[in-house]
């Protein structure tokens, strides 16, 4: 025998003198094996490499990142019952769902942890997973849709039969019907009951099934106990021919909760239109051009240099570079900017874009998940489903109240079976099903998505959980200077010559330095037209400058005592005299001083009033000169600013505001602000900022526009707001309703139509935020 187990089935069948049975089957037994199911079987094929590389972001040998869909997701306990679950999984590093699209995130240890292991312990639990396809999730949504709509139809209908014929009966009571036509239309109902228990019923009865399996107290176990209970008594009545029956109660109760559902499904829909819209972009196809012309290939083809034609009206494919031809590029969907933006050779095109007037022929330089799009959908995957702390403490509320629910149902029940038997299982039935805590759940997550796709379609980009919640709060923004509130394009306004080196000479050192910067005066200079030499050994120091070898001979570009250090002693005294300006010197002394100028962003003005009159003090950090700080500090009336910050000194301002109590949110764009973005405790990028602001950041400002600022402001204050509506509303009616249904002043019919009221107020008052107020 393979195991104890089948060893006692054997013995069990030849002692009960079942041995024949070994004599007349027609096939071998099947082998444990063959019995398990195909699907778990296709999993595996997630493993492979290469299959691995269309879906999943590496990030090390020790780190893998990929988006999921999951089936079966009704609720939100079923989020929590599977972030809980695979969370547990030696090898799972993070695992988050969001409940509006159904798409989870799952970071996962390659070296302890198969994916395939991961996607089978949710199957084990009841779900199916499996990568995330943009058409599939679109099919899995339009099937969602027409279950819920045949669920529903079945139950309208029965529902409607039944309660005609609860009507004739509550008739026949008053004014007398014989007891074989009264018994007739109880069997009547109870025929017409079944379909609607069993067919639209039945994703009660399996939710809860799931959730005490699991051990834990979803909110379908009290539903499914109402419906349950409710029907079981009634068919025993039936049979026996007396006593209560609750037929139109229970067709009442599973409609209403599944038209709420319904409604709370196409909301749920349509606050997470803004990240199917994005995932969207993208076209099916791309015209690569190669030796043999143009071909036209699967955008999955495309690989990092090949050469693609965009035409007038067509999505670019892949994120790359202009090689040929001159137009202008719609990035509204993507950015919220509805000005299309010029494009020529050397300029970057973002996959996702529109072509407006002329062909471009582009080099790709990313694809896939390399994109900036597939960035920017993992961001916000990200944020939806975090939870932000009002939500993680609903959650918890949510588990225990549905124990409590519970206990006090069976402690009315018993207090009624003492004094009124009669009306015992009635009140009870009511309680059951009138606090059900499904508004609970839904107040947040409703609220939370809806806010982060309205404020997406703007252009503001929300990547943490907690962002909304916290900005809501913020008493104090701190904004840096370059890139932030001014455009960050540099111009190289002069060159003053303070060595032996020509101008040509210079600029060629200066572009050598920086070239592997991505700070703005690398774009500067390469603006400027200086040709980069071959530097090695390059290295920063944040805020100061930059060091690196050019034809074995050390150089430093940057602060003119970062490059005097190169000599020491009298030369670093010489330094903190000179006038502000970008140095460039070696082991002999300085070569040159750049003067570089940036221009104030046109509405930097407008945003900074708006946050002003929104209550929240304005300072600025830079680490440039202090007459660059200066002149723009007084343009916008900035009246504390502080210059020649380094990153540790822009820590330090934050963390002594936050001594203070103040909610600090931090606007940077640059690498060097990485630290200080993730420092305050709530940051935004600029959208043109490094990869490494972003990753660091709470929200992008993709669109770049600052009044958009404030109305993120606006935005999370307002969210905020409705979450404590909708908690307050889903905590009021419940203490309201429980003393009502308790003292059977709540019909179980009554108590279906408000559970399912209050779920559809909290969804309704949370799309209010699908529509952003701008700034």
């Amino acid at each position: 025998m393979c195991c104890r187990g089948c060893q006692a089935v054997a013995q069990a069948i030849v002692a009960g003198g079942l041995s024949d049975f070994y004599r007349h089957r027609t096939a071998t037994s099947l082998q444990a094996q063959d019995l398990v199911p195909a699907e778990l079987d296709k999993l595996a094929l997630y493993d492979r490499e290469d299959l691995q590389q269309s879906f999943a972001v590496g990030q090390g040998e020790e780190s893998r990142e990929a988006a999921l869909i999951i089936e079966g997701i009704v609720c939100a306990a079923c989020v929590w019952l599977n972030e809980r679950h695979v969370r547990a999984l030696p090898g799972v590093q993070e695992f988050s769902v969001n409940y509006s699209t159904h798409r989870a995130r799952v970071r996962w240890n390659p070296q302890q942890i198969r994916l395939s292991q991961v996607l089978e312990a949710i199957t084990a639990i009841g779900y199916r997973a499996h990568p995330f396809d943009p058409g599939r999730q679109e099919q899995l949504q339009r099937d969602e849709r027409k279950a819920a709509l045949r669920r529903l139809a079945v139950a309208g209908l029965g529902m409607l039969q039944v309660m005609m014929l609860a009507v004739a009966l509550y008739a026949g009571d008053a004014s007398g019907m014989d007891a074989p036509l009264r018994s007739f239309l109880r069997w009547v109902s109870l025929v017409l009951t079944v379909p609607v228990v069993l067919y639209a019923g039945k994703g009660f009865f399996v939710s809860a099934w799931r959730d005490l399996r699991r051990r834990q107290l979803g909110m379908d176990v009290p539903v499914a106990l109402a419906i349950g209970g409710a029907f079981l008594a009634s068919a025993w009545a039936t049979v026996r021919g007396s006593g209560e029956i609750y037929y139109d109660s229970v067709t009442m109760f599973i409609f209403f909760l599944l038209a709420g559902r319904f409604l709370e499904m196409a909301a749920r829909h349509r606050a997470g239109q803004a990240a199917e819209e994005l995932v969207k972009l993208l076209p099916a196809t791309a015209a690569r051009l190669g030796e043999g012309g143009e071909q036209q290939v699967p955008v999955g083809d495309l690989a990092p240099g090949d050469r693609v034609l965009v035409r007038p009206g067509e999505s670019v494919p892949a994120d790359g570079r202009v090689l040929e031809g001159h137009s202008s590029v719609d990035e509204s969907l993507l950015t919220g900017e509805s000005v299309p933006l010029p494009r020529a050779p050397g300029d970057r095109l973002t996959g996702g874009t529109v072509n407006n007037e002329s062909p471009l022929i582009m080099e790709v330089e990313a694809v896939g998940e390399g994109t900036v799009l597939a960035s920017i959908m993992r961001l916000l995957d990200r944020a939806q489903s975090e939870k932000p702390g009002v939500a993680r403490l609903a959650d918890r509320v949510a588990a225990w109240f549905v124990a409590a629910l519970l206990l006090v149902a069976a402690g009315v029940a018993w207090w009624w079976w003492q004094h009124d038997p009669t009306h015992a299982f009635a009140v009870t039935l009511s309680v059951l099903v009138v606090t059900c805590p499904c508004a609970l759940s839904l107040a947040t997550p409703a609220a939370v998505t809806a806010a982060t796709g309205a404020l997406t379609r703007l252009g503001v980009l929300t990547t943490r959980g907690h962002a909304l919640e916290t900005l809501a709060r913020a008493t104090h923004v701190i904004f840096d200077k370059t890139g932030t509130l001014t455009e960050g394009r540099l111009r190289l306004e002069r060159v003053e010559l303070l060595g032996q080196r020509d101008r040509g000479a210079c600029l060629q050192l200066a572009a050598a330095l920086e070239r592997a910067s991505e700070h703005p005066i690398a774009r500067a200079l390469e603006l400027a037209g200086a040709a980069p030499s071959a530097a090695t050994q390059v290295s920063a120091s944040a805020g100061q400058g930059i060091e690196g070898w050019v034809a074995d001979r050390r150089y430093r570009i940057g602060t003119a005592d970062y490059v005097a250090q190169l000599r020491g002693g009298q030369e670093r005294e010489v330094a903190r005299t000179l006038p502000d300006g970008v140095y460039l010197g070696d082991q002999d002394g300085y070569l040159a001083r750049f003067i570089f100028a940036d221009q104030v962003r046109a509405q930097a003005a407008e945003a900074l009033q708006g946050l002003r009159d929104l209550g929240l003090e304005i300072e600025l950090l830079s680490g440039d000169q202090s007459a660059a700080v200066e002149a723009v500090a007084g343009q916008l009336a900035i009246r504390r600013y502080q210059a020649r910050c380094r990153p540790q000194d822009k820590l330090a301002r934050i963390t002594e505001l936050q001594r203070q109590g103040a909610v600090v949110a931090m606007v940077g764009d640059g690498v060097n602000d990485a630290p200080v973005l993730a420092g305050a405790q709530v940051s935004l990028a600029m959208g043109g900022g490094t990869q490494l602001a972003h990753a660091s950041a709470d929200m992008v400002l993709l669109s770049e526009q600052l009044p958009h600022l404030v109305t993120a402001v606006r935005a999370s204050r307002r969210t905020l707001r409705i979450i404590r509506q909708n908690l307050s509303w889903a905590l009021l009616y419940n203490l309201l309703a429980i003393p009502l249904a308790a003292g059977g002043w709540v019909a179980p019919w009554m108590a279906a139509i408000g559970m399912s009221g209050s779920s559809l107020v909290v969804v309704l008052n949370a799309l209010r935020l699908r529509v952003a107020e701008r700034g």
